[in-house]
């Protein structure tokens, strides 16, 4: 009894390395391998034959969701979909298949980055139970194997906290930025048309997309659209025009899903108190253009 183990059940995350984060070779080693972990191909053309795009993005939500209810880790839902595309550029899969392998996904990047990953049963609950735990045991060693288990990947929220410590932001406004900018990078996840953009462009746009949404350039005019461009560019090694359409895209991407979101709820907001007790910051209600 004496080596009785009373750990606390709330979770203690873990302060952030300001050494790591202001040590440029760190960004540069992520910008060096992050197109390692790209999907090789624009799957729906050459790759999947019955898996058409606003399936990918209804499965993508339907992930998104499960995170959601589950208050994962911000990071687990990008993983996820970045181990999703990149089964889709190799494995020719079945469309009755797709749920299957959004739950193996969120299976692996869960037990990956959460410090208590959500169980195979509680995943297969969220399929209605059309899964076992079985099937979702045995898919997980397909998915391992055509991913050459290789699943420490680069995502866009790899590189937030490289990039926000970079700009000049005021230190108040700094928890509003990153909540938006994982909300844009978290809607990026789901639309398909993103899904070849390397990490650090989704990053880079998405928290220009935050910062403008927020008018912080009113405080200061560095933070003016096309200099924050500029120097997002220059921190990510970025062809300016390139970020600028990609901001554009993203905000796009916003738009429409705010319409969604309205249609979807008739301006009703009954959601909030559940959207609140998430650690994954999705709302889009929250973010402005």
């Amino acid at each position: 009894m004496d080596l009785y183990c009373m750990e606390s059940v709330a979770v203690v995350k873990a302060q952030t390395d300001a050494t790591i984060l202001h040590d440029d070779r760190v960004l540069q080693s992520l910008l060096t391998v992050e197109d390692r972990f790209l999907p090789q191909c624009s799957y729906f053309q050459r790759v999947q034959k019955d898996i058409q795009p606003y399936m990918r993005r209804v499965v993508a939500g339907w992930m998104l969701e499960v995170c959601e209810a589950e208050s994962s880790e911000e990071d687990i839902f990008p993983l996820a979909i970045n181990y999703l595309d990149r089964f889709l550029a190799v494995m020719p899969t079945r469309k009755h298949y797709l749920q299957l392998l959004g739950a193996v996904c969120m299976f692996l990047a869960s037990k990956l980055k959460d410090s208590r990953p959500i169980s195979a049963e509680k995943l297969c609950m969220y399929t209605d139970n059309s899964i076992s735990p079985l099937e979702l045991r045995d898919w997980e060693l397909v998915v391992l194997g055509k991913l050459k288990w290789n699943m420490a990947a680069v995502t866009p929220n790899d590189f937030v906290e490289h990039i926000v410590r970079r700009l000049p932001l005021p230190d108040d406004k700094l928890p509003m930025v990153r909540k938006h900018t994982q909300t844009f990078i978290a809607l990026c996840a789901t639309d398909d048309r993103l899904a070849m953009n390397p990490p650090s462009m989704i990053a880079s746009g998405s928290m220009g997309a935050a910062v403008c949404g927020l008018q912080l350039h009113h405080n200061d005019q560095r933070l003016t659209r096309d200099n924050l461009t500029d120097l997002l560019a220059k921190i990510t090694n970025t062809e300016v025009d390139c970020l600028r359409a990609c901001q554009e895209q993203i905000e796009r991407v916003l738009a429409a899903s705010l319409q969604q979101e309205n249609r979807a709820n008739g301006g009703n907001k009954s959601r909030e108190q559940q959207q609140d007790q998430s650690s994954t910051p999705t709302d889009v209600r929250d973010v402005n253009l």
